[in-house]
């Protein structure tokens, strides 16, 4: 029996079994190393002191990598700090639309350009039946997130969208939504899947999709053709989850869906005998909490089918909250829900962001017990350790 317990152990003890059946690509190489040296001597160093009494400590740097499971708690707090300034004062909607299993093997290849689509097409939808005078005849402020994986590790697209209830009109005045959400969500994922096969037609079409494997056979039109056919006549699974109330409410719950991963350590339970055993939630049997087990070697090739292409962004802001409205239809809008410049969502710097999330043990000195804890002013120090 081993006593590995974290992903990086599991890196680290079956990395050699691992490139035996498999190859991984130069992104999935650069974010499984990452994994494997974060917080260890291969990333250098950086010295803490304590200005007091002159106690020193050395910690070894960290990653950074948005896949690493040791990364995420400082870089989710980061996140979470610069949305403060963005909320609205109104109730938000979470909506979740994903792509059915026929297309995993065509995503798989074409991750850049498909989980592009995804995005636009989610967007596209909702900002379409949003503005239609039928629903709620406003453009709302739409925050997006892309996840990967289900429970299992396995690969199951999806798109998480928080929607405000509510939205600025054309002649930009507050106009608020019903209770419930506005949309019915087969409608909504008609058009998302409308819009969705639009953009996968014309990219075929110009050439920009790559097949090979499972998805070989696609090269052939008249193969194509038979798998467009079949995914227009299927749904496409959609559900609505609980609104949020307010704006403290959505800060908190988007804090833990963008920097959330395929898997973290807290839900392996032990190695053994070659086999990972992990937590999950079985959904098709009233979200049970259960134990599954994987060979150590699948456990690693689940995780990398999940890396995201260098310099992807995952989360993305439409509507009132696009990047172009902030400074305008965004403040607009937090003026008129009365929330703007509201001192309880200032924006925190990065001292007192540490300070917050560590309860102010960060700069607290283990000898002399004074808040007098620095960082070294250098450059990343490499030990030497010949």
């Amino acid at each position: 029996m081993s006593d590995v317990k974290t992903i990086q152990d599991i890196f680290n003890e079956f990395e050699k079994q691992f490139n035996l059946r498999y190859h991984m690509s130069a992104e999935q190489r650069k974010a499984f190393n990452h994994i494997k040296d974060c917080r260890t001597e291969k990333l250098g160093y950086h010295k803490i002191v304590c200005d007091n009494c002159g106690y020193e400590k050395i910690t070894y740097n960290s990653c950074r990598d948005r896949h690493c499971p040791l990364c995420q708690n400082f870089r989710k707090e980061q996140w979470t700090n610069e949305r403060k300034s963005e909320v609205i004062g109104c109730k938000s909607f979470h909506v979740v639309l994903t792509l059915p299993k026929e297309l995993d093997s065509l995503v798989l290849q074409n991750k850049k350009v498909l989980y592009s689509n995804m995005f636009k097409a989610a967007a596209e939808a909702v900002k379409k039946l949003c503005e239609d005078e039928k629903y709620m005849g406003a453009t709302p402020a739409i925050t997006a997130v892309l996840h990967t994986w289900g429970q299992n590790l396995d690969f199951h697209p999806h798109i998480h969208l928080i929607i405000s209830a509510g939205g600025l009109t054309k002649d930009n005045k507050w106009k608020k939504s019903s209770e419930k959400f506005f949309v019915p969500v087969k409608i909504l994922s008609k058009v998302f899947r409308g819009k969705f096969m639009s953009y996968l037609k014309d990219d075929y079409k110009n050439g920009k999709l790559a097949f090979y494997g499972d998805a070989e056979e696609y090269k052939n039109v008249n193969k194509f053709k038979i798998l467009v056919n079949k995914l227009y006549g299927i749904s496409w699974y959609s559900y609505i989850k609980k609104p949020f109330d307010n704006a403290d409410a959505i800060i908190e719950y988007l804090a833990r869906y963008t920097h959330k991963i395929a898997i973290t350590d807290s839900r392996i339970v032990k190695v053994e005998y070659g086999k990972v055993f992990f937590k999950y939630k079985d959904y098709k049997d009233n979200s049970k909490r259960k134990i599954m087990s994987l060979e150590a070697v699948e456990f690693i090739r689940r995780f990398l089918m999940h890396i995201l292409p260098t310099r992807f962004v995952k989360i993305r802001y439409y509507g009132i909250n696009a990047n172009r409205n902030k400074s305008t239809k965004l403040k607009l809008a937090q003026k008129l829900t009365n929330i703007l410049n509201n001192p309880m969502y200032k924006k925190l710097s990065k001292t007192e962001l540490l300070y917050k999330i560590t309860k102010g043990k960060a700069f607290l000195c283990p000898v002399c017990n004074k808040e007098t804890l620095r960082l070294e002013n250098q450059d990343r120090m490499i030990l030497n350790t010949a």
